[in-house]
């Protein structure tokens, strides 16, 4: 059986800055859950927390730690394995008075764990209790004691033999408690790397997924593009006939618009893309390709932009022209109505003459 949670609150975690060890640095941008865990098979206690991707909390309770309460609202404890020490800011003080019981709470059972644990060790370990061999009257030996037993024979055992012995002991334990203490320590680190690892590949599934979206959004962009380059052409040939080239600027600054919210949609996705981004290498090469590619689309963008700017000026040009020849052509009509009222004039002056 796993480790089981056993107690969670909200608050902002913060840690010792290792170079002063006096000011805090803030180890949350908000308030997160940290929640007391409980792993039954190894009689082992802890406090994680879990920031993003990474355990930002990760420490294993020991009977002397100790929680202190600095203000109405703040608390903290030393983790010596850790070597830091970890500062919780809560929103009330109730919720700071509930953590620290918790605390107590999870040391005293910690500290029941332990003694349970040694006592298991030594009656699995019968020869750290053996009595030291009866040694004889007739030689030179240190002081003896004499305890007897209801029923039973004097039973000899040296005082430098019991001091020998419980020096033994005393080392076996110490060795037997660093022991476990490293491996629960390798444990946590054990438990905080595939916790990261899971929630980072996670995180590159869904950011393989926006990728591949992202390039068949592109491509469908390109698309759009290549459209609108013909739709260029197009107004280019239509430049000598006004109304067509007028429905044609129309559908292409339509065109422009949508291109540009289109544009506006990838440059959303590709921030999004940015705040989700992983260590992977792969990720990161595929996302500088396709913004390569995006560029030379925009690139290819303004390049039409001005293309048809440009187209515009010179349809503009092409109406200034033609209403100067309009205006030419009804001058010239002008004249030669007053040529031919001059010689309608001539014609009857002619007559006249001719009559007479």
């Amino acid at each position: 059986m796993g480790e089981q949670p056993i107690f969670s609150a909200r608050a902002h975690v913060f840690q010792i800055d290792p170079a002063t060890k006096r000011n805090w640095l803030p180890a949350s941008k908000h308030a997160v859950t940290v929640s007391f865990f409980y792993d039954a098979s190894r009689s082992v206690y802890r406090i994680i927390s879990v920031g993003g991707t990474k355990a930002i909390i990760n420490s294993t309770i020991t009977p002397n730690m100790t929680f202190t309460k600095t203000s109405q609202k703040f608390g903290q404890w030393a983790d010596s394995r850790a070597n830091t020490v970890y500062g919780l800011g809560f929103s009330t003080e109730q919720q700071l008075q509930q953590f620290a019981e918790q605390f107590k709470e999870v040391k005293e059972a910690a500290r029941l764990a332990r003694e349970k644990s040694q006592e298991r060790f030594e009656l699995a370990n019968p020869a750290l209790n053996i009595a030291a061999p009866e040694l004889s009257e007739d030689r030179h030996s240190p002081p003896l004691l004499t305890v007897n037993g209801p029923g039973e024979e004097k039973l000899f055992r040296s005082k430098s033999a019991e001091v020998e012995l419980t020096a033994e002991k005393e080392r076996v334990k110490k060795m037997l408690s660093e022991g476990s203490m490293c491996e629960i320590n390798l444990e946590a680190e054990l438990f905080t790397l595939q916790d990261s690892n899971a929630k980072l590949v996670a995180a590159l599934q869904e950011a393989n997924s926006s990728v591949e979206q992202w390039k068949n959004q592109l491509a469908e962009y390109q698309e759009e593009t290549d459209r609108l380059r013909d739709q260029v052409a197009e107004l280019e040939a239509q430049l000598g006939h006004p109304a067509a080239g007028q429905t044609g600027r129309e559908e292409l600054s339509q065109s422009l618009e949508e291109l540009e919210a289109q544009l506006r949609a990838k440059d959303q996705e590709i921030h999004n893309l940015q705040s989700k981004k992983t260590d992977v290498g792969e990720l990161e090469k595929e996302r500088e390709e396709a913004m390569q590619r995006l560029q030379d689309v925009e690139r290819r963008n303004t390049d039409l932009e001005d293309q048809v700017q440009s187209a515009e000026k010179t349809l503009a040009s092409s109406r200034e022209e033609q209403k100067q020849a309009e205006v030419e052509v009804r001058r010239i009509i002008e004249v030669l109505d007053v040529k031919i009222c001059d010689l309608n004039d001539l014609r009857q002056s002619l007559a006249k003459l001719i009559d007479k």
